[in-house]
C-alpha cells in the first residue's frame, strides 16, 4: 500500500471514511441530519482540511471544532469515529503521513471531547 501523499489520496481517504459513517447505525443518523443535502459541501471541506493538515498545503480556514459544538456526541461517537477512520484509512495506505493522519485524528478527539465536557468554547 502507498502512503498518503497527494489531494487525490485525501479525497480516497475521506470518501471512505465517511462513506462508512453514512452507514454506520451510531453516527449517520447524526451526520445525516446535521448535513442533510450537503455532503459534497462537507466532503469538499474535509478535503481542503486534511490537504492542510497532512500534505502543508494550506487550503483550509476556520475552526474545525466550531461545528461540531452542537452536535449530540459523547464518548461512545468519538470511540466509533475513531475506529471507522482508523479503519477506513487502513485499508487503502500505510506510511508516514498515513501514521501522521492516525495520530492526529486520535488528538482531534480528544480535544474536542475535552471541550466539549468543559463547555470550552
Amino acid at each position: 500500500m502507498k502512503d498518503i501523499e497527494t489531494r487525490e489520496d485525501i479525497e480516497v481517504m475521506v470518501d471512505s471514511f465517511y462513506a462508512a459513517v453514512r452507514k454506520d447505525d451510531l453516527l449517520g443518523p447524526i451526520f445525516n441530519e446535521v448535513i442533510g443535502d450537503n455532503w459534497s459541501t462537507h466532503l469538499e471541506t474535509m478535503y481542503s482540511f486534511w490537504q492542510t493538515v497532512l500534505l502543508h498545503q494550506f487550503a483550509y480556514k476556520g475552526s474545525p471544532f466550531a461545528p461540531h459544538r452542537k452536535l449530540p456526541i459523547e464518548a461512545q461517537h468519538f470511540d466509533r469515529w475513531l475506529a471507522l477512520f482508523n479503519k477506513s484509512i487502513d485499508q487503502q495506505f500505510s506510511g508516514k503521513i498515513t501514521d501522521d493522519a492516525k495520530i492526529r485524528v486520535v488528538k482531534m478527539a480528544e480535544m474536542f471531547q475535552h471541550k466539549l465536557s468543559n463547555n470550552s468554547f
